[in-house]
């Protein structure tokens, strides 16, 4: 390929990343590569400068504004960094440094793997806080940035103006306990933490952005109006110390050689910080010589970024174990001797499921290369073949649970291996959670530890158990007394009247949600007539696909749950439907309701849709016939304006209910 099309071929590619990762939030490519192929585009177009176009990479600062949150305009523009790959760019950068500002002293600072963000204070108030965006312009996300309590609301002693820069990250901690609650729950895992980070910095319920911990490092003073200027970049952040800002830690070196052992001790500590890096900064000390210095359009000159390739090594396959997660999902994971990568110890990675396996050819005995995928999650890159064992063999997941023995059935819409026992024990907590959950059977008091605690005791093994419990039973767990023991089994005998909706939807079948289980319920009236119905039935019902027809033929096929239903049959429990409509006002109708409403939450109005005949969707098409929009209406109400779906306010919606 001659060098013109490759500059073309690397423009496509390059903004495609940009887009899929700073937009979708969705990153299809490693940093290390992205940077390398970068570092292509720009050697070849000083090479070929006619072909230097403003829709270059080369070009950008950032990846462009999101438009779902207000525009910020940076009056100090976020600059990146210019990236060098290896010890003697790294000395050649320092030389040049050298060569302007002969008594030069640098940073070195961990680079943070997060969100660059600007926070603004005026007279010590913190008053807005922004995403870098594309360096110029980026978005408003002061609420969700309240949430983050390592950042503070009001600075003592601060000046009049101050505008400092930091990155947001998701500490590793939370990457993890949040990559394993989606593991058990057949969940796509978040790919790194600085994707984890920018999907919750850019949540539009600030809520959500709370309950994912961000946490944020401070590295810059962007702007500073009334206090004198600093000397020194190392002076300027021992201030904002003081400030009770959170800081990035920091080096100050003079030599190339102590640039470059600090660098490589923060490669092998990593483990050390509570963030995940991939790189190092490298940055003049004094603030003068940084003017002398200046920048380019893109980069300051006198800064530079070390990014550290991904790590590699060998180990060798002792084992494929099977987990079975809380929805059923089968996880193969090889087990191989220990490693060290990144700064940590691992010694085993998912191989997500049979496609990934069959793909590569992963067999126990093997000799794999093992990485860690956004230098967090180590995963199993390629295997030697020619170092394999005789007795290695295709390796397949079990035809059956390996926990319960019932059969596993691959997601018809997926690539998921998934067990079909109803009363599997590895689903059995997490099930009877459910089960027992105020949208469901609404057991007051039966708690995920209560639950627990029934299992460990041996008392309960599947739902029906529930029903079979008396108050002689629940009092022998820890702290349960006589009179919580009998407030328990109250709850368990009113739960018997909930109807056919409540029951089907606390059945936990895959897919069969709150609404799909009240329009099944409102169609075939009672438990048994919807247990004999076939697919075909099935997807003449409104919101029922063939998929959710097969997952429900399948699991009233199955000998386990037929034997839970007998036996909730048996304890009274009510199969017959509550779900009939009190009016027929919305009768063939579809509305959305999105924003915050003040006489009702989302799901009563929702309610109140379908008890009037209507249908509840989650999402705007030209078929919706209203869209109702509260405070803070988002995407939807958009789309509903842009395809012309009429739009009423909570005033005008409780207006027809009541008409």
């Amino acid at each position: 390929m001659d060098e013109l099309k490759r500059i073309e071929e690397l423009k496509r590619q390059l903004n495609e990343w940009s887009y899929q990762y700073y937009v979708l939030d969705m990153p299809t490519v490693s940093d290390y590569e992205y940077d390398h192929c970068l570092r292509e585009l720009e050697e070849l177009e000083q090479k070929h400068p006619e072909t230097v176009t403003p829709d270059s990479p080369t070009q950008r600062v950032g990846g462009q504004a999101l438009t779902s949150f207000a525009a910020v305009h940076h009056p100090v523009p976020l600059e990146s960094l210019q990236d060098v790959f290896s010890d003697e760019e790294m000395l050649e950068f320092v030389s040049r440094m050298k060569a302007g500002a002969e008594q030069a002293e640098f940073l070195v600072e961990p680079k943070v793997d997060g969100l660059s963000i600007a926070l603004e204070y005026v007279d010590g108030v913190f008053v807005r806080g922004a995403t870098r965006g594309d360096g110029q312009t980026g978005e408003d996300v002061t609420e969700n940035l309240r949430t983050i309590k390592s950042i503070p609301m009001v600075l003592e002693g601060a000046p009049h103006r101050l505008i400092v820069r930091g990155e947001v990250f998701m500490p590793k901690s939370v990457f993890h306990a949040i990559n394993a609650e989606r593991e058990q729950n057949g969940e796509a895992l978040l790919a790194n933490p600085r994707n984890g980070a920018a999907g919750s910095l850019r949540q539009q319920d600030p809520k959500v952005a709370a309950k994912r911990k961000l946490d944020v490092q401070i590295f810059n003073i962007q702007m500073m109006e009334g206090k004198d200027p600093f000397e020194r970049d190392s002076e300027s952040l021992a201030w904002l110390e003081s400030l009770k800002f959170k800081v990035i830690p920091r080096t100050v070196c003079t030599t190339g050689e102590e640039i470059l052992a600090c660098i490589h001790d923060m490669g092998e500590n990593r483990d050390r910080y509570t963030f995940d890096i991939d790189g190092a900064c490298v940055k003049v000390d004094r603030l003068e010589e940084r003017k002398l210095f200046g920048s380019t359009a893109k980069f300051p000159k006198w800064a530079s970024a070390y990014k550290y390739p991904p790590e590699q090594k060998e180990s060798v396959i002792q084992d494929i174990v099977i987990q079975v997660g809380r929805t059923g999902v089968l996880t193969p994971k090889a087990t191989f001797l220990p490693v060290r990568l990144a700064g940590t110890t691992v010694t085993n990675a998912t191989l997500h499921n049979q496609d990934f396996i069959t793909e590569k050819d992963i067999r126990i005995g093997d000799t794999v290369l093992v990485q860690k995928a956004g230098e967090i999650i180590p995963e199993i890159v390629s295997v030697n073949v020619s170092k394999r064992p005789d007795y290695a063999v295709p390796y397949h997941i079990p035809a059956y649970c390996p926990v319960c023995g019932a059969e596993v059935h691959r997601d018809p819409d997926g690539a998921h291996m998934r067990c079909t026992g109803a009363a599997c024990p590895a689903q059995l907590v997490r099930n009877l959670t459910h089960f027992a959950s105020r949208d469901a059977m609404d057991i007051d008091g039966l708690g995920p530890a209560v639950v627990e605690a029934l299992v460990n005791a041996g008392l309960v093994q599947n739902p029906a158990d529930i029903y079979r419990l008396t108050a002689e039973d629940v009092q022998t767990l820890d702290r349960k007394g006589k009179k919580s023991a009998e407030k328990l089994i109250a709850a368990i005998e009113a739960s018997k009247g909930r109807g056919m909706a409540r029951l089907l939807y606390a059945f936990g079948i895959r897919q069969v949600g709150q609404k799909a289980a009240q329009v099944l319920a409102r169609r075939f009236g009672d438990l048994d007539r919807l247990s004999e119905a076939t697919v075909e039935d099935l997807t003449q019902v409104d919101d029922v696909g063939a998929i959710t027809a097969d997952y429900l033929v399948t699991w009233f096929e199955s000998s386990q749950s037929q034997a839970v239903i007998e036996e909730l049959r048996g304890f009274g429990v009510e199969f017959t439907s509550k779900e009939a409509p009190t009016g027929d006002k919305f009768a063939g109708m579809t509305f959305v309701i999105t924003g915050t409403l003040e006489k009702f939450s989302r799901k009563d109005a929702e309610e109140a849709v379908v008890a009037q005949g209507g249908k509840a969707s989650g999402s705007v098409s030209k078929k919706t016939s209203y869209v109702v929009a509260g405070e803070a209406a988002g995407s939807k109400l958009t789309k509903a304006e842009s395809l012309g779906v009429p739009v009423l306010t909570e005033a005008e919606f409780i207006a027809m209910l009541e008409a």
